[in-house]
């Protein structure tokens, strides 16, 4: 309780818990939030801008919001489609319409960040998405630190021969490029994986390449530990290796675990939407930010289509957020941290 007080006594620290918190209740109710599922698609509204929402109607008065359909023609003298707003009917937007949150009367379309190529509704992707982007950190997190904490606490434990080989092959697990070993294990995955197996595998991939760093430094902390006088009591007192060890050693690291787990996150988010930006991640029809960032990639639709930008603006948030959270909860947990700086 006395870290979060602290986390909330500074402004930015503060602002990044709230805005992480609003998107993971956000992705958490996606089902209900989103106007459309997951598997909506309007191939006829491929590419359609957002929709404009008017709460003045034409006497210059407020009225409930409400929308127009858009009209797809094509533009002879621009030798492309253009999207045109059809007013001769209003479509008002309903809250609670058919289970979400909100909607439009029968027979209106509401696109708030627009369509993709395949006329999939983008906001309601972004909130599909997230599920697997924002998700994919704390899931990597579940394999690496159990991992990580006990290589790396029977190693400084033991030291000697023990210390030795168990270190030298965490250096070589180190040493490999592992942004290269993701793109070439995620492409060597057979491609009749469902989006479910593929994103299993590739958090247990992130995690198997992401362990050795981590037990590095609680090695180093356990070194430092092993020799203070509550282990020496434990060791005379009969108590075997591995009770000591997760007992009473690695209990110790706890500040520094939650200090990792916190700047590690983004980390993971990046590479999940890093391999899903080149192909190698989650496949559509299924979302997740980096599959849905690689539509934008093409210079026309950076031009003529930015609402495709909006999965990038949401990964710079959620690791901006993180980062900065992480960088408040070191400096509460190590105060330390701010001399060496």
């Amino acid at each position: 309780m006395e870290v979060i007080k602290k986390i909330f006594r500074d402004k930015f620290a503060r602002t990044a818990f709230i805005i992480l918190a609003l998107l993971y209740l956000i992705i958490l109710f996606a089902d209900f939030i989103a106007p459309y599922s997951n598997t909506y698609s309007n191939r006829a509204m491929a590419y359609a801008p957002p929709s404009k929402i008017y709460t003045i109607n034409e006497c210059g008065k407020f009225s409930w919001p409400y929308t127009y359909n858009y009209v797809r023609e094509f533009n002879p003298v621009l030798m492309q489609t253009v999207f045109k707003q059809d007013r001769s009917q209003k479509y008002y937007i309903k809250p609670f319409k058919n289970g979400h949150l909100f909607g439009v009367e029968e027979g209106g379309q509401i696109y708030l960040l627009g369509t993709d190529i395949n006329g999939r509704d983008v906001f309601s992707r972004l909130l599909f998405g997230g599920r697997i982007s924002m998700t994919v950190g704390f899931l990597a997190l579940l394999v690496v630190f159990p991992i990580g904490l006990l290589y790396g606490g029977i190693s400084g434990y033991f030291g000697g021969i023990v210390d030795t080989l168990m270190m030298r092959f965490a250096e070589a697990v180190m040493a490999i490029p592992s942004f290269y070993l993701l793109i070439i294990l995620a492409a060597i995955l057979p491609s009749g994986m469902t989006s479910v197996q593929r994103f299993a595998l590739i958090v247990i991939i992130l995690a198997l390449i992401g362990w050795a760093g981590f037990a590095r430094v609680v090695r180093g902390m356990v070194l430092s530990i092993k020799n203070e006088e509550f282990v020496q009591a434990e060791k005379t007192m009969g108590a075997s290796s591995l009770r000591i060890i997760l007992k009473h050693i690695l209990p110790q690291t706890t500040s520094y675990v939650i200090i990792a787990m916190t700047l590690s996150v983004p980390s993971y988010i990046l590479a999940e939407s890093g391999l899903s930006f080149l192909g190698l991640g989650i496949q559509q029809p299924d979302a997740s930010w980096g599959n849905m960032l690689k539509e934008a990639q093409e210079f026309t639709n950076i031009l003529y289509r930015p609402w495709l930008l909006t999965p990038g603006l949401l990964i710079f948030i959620a690791v901006l957020c993180f980062n900065l959270l992480g960088d408040t909860i070191r400096d509460i947990l190590d105060p330390k941290s701010q001399k060496r700086i």
